[in-house]
């Protein structure tokens, strides 16, 4: 089975083929990003993560403390079930969910994704994980993950792909998550975290298990 960064790699290869001029300009955003340091206020290794409570695709809420109660809590935020990069990592993470539970963790997806009918029939809402919406970004911005989407990406996403993302979101559309993965020990401390403003990049799962393996 190829690894998340090798299936990325290659999702990434054929978008510069297909589309060399996007691509680049995608370049450009991100290592203005980079410089710019944005993402560098994510909550880092050894500081307490803050509590939360979102509705899932049922419009449950789920509380972040009576996860943690129960054993690891492996917080992922993506953009949504409309990214593709998305749809990679939580497929290759649902690949290993059984691993993670073995480890006595549990997996939360979050996104600024609202709990509408769309999302109960996605392929994500689908996953054997909890899936959580974070209407307005408010727990990215918490955690330190929430990115202004700059005009080049949103423009991208409204005509090229037709996506209306204040209508998805049912909120502000220009702010998504950066995408990162937490885990917190049952003290809803960070021991490990993966943060990257190249929204291309994601965690690898094995990275996430041995990181579980190590705390217990």
């Amino acid at each position: 089975m190829k690894t998340l960064k090798a299936q990325t790699e290659a999702k990434i290869a054929a978008g510069r083929q297909a589309k060399p001029e996007f691509m680049q300009g995608v370049d450009d955003i991100i290592n203005e990003a980079k410089t710019l340091q944005q993402g560098d206020k994510a909550l880092k290794v050894g500081q307490k993560a803050p509590n939360f409570e979102l509705p899932n695709a049922e419009n449950t809420l789920i509380n972040l403390e009576n996860l943690i109660n129960k054993g690891p809590v492996v917080v992922t935020f993506y953009r949504g079930d409309w990214c593709p990069y998305c749809n990679l990592q939580l497929r290759a993470l649902q690949n290993r969910l059984s691993e993670i539970h073995e480890l006595g963790a549990t997996l939360v997806a979050v996104s600024p994704q609202v709990p509408d009918g769309s999302l109960s029939e996605s392929e994500i809402s689908k996953m054997e994980f909890t899936v959580l919406s974070d209407q307005d970004a408010k727990v990215a911005i918490q955690y330190g993950v929430a990115w202004k989407v700059p005009e080049f990406l949103a423009e991208h996403m409204r005509v090229d792909r037709n996506l209306d993302l204040d209508k998805i979101n049912n909120g502000d559309g220009s702010i998504l998550p950066i995408p990162a993965t937490f885990i917190l020990d049952t003290n809803g401390t960070v021991v490990w975290r993966y943060v990257d403003v190249d929204y291309r990049t994601r965690s690898e799962p094995n990275d996430i298990i041995e990181a579980l393996k190590n705390l217990t």
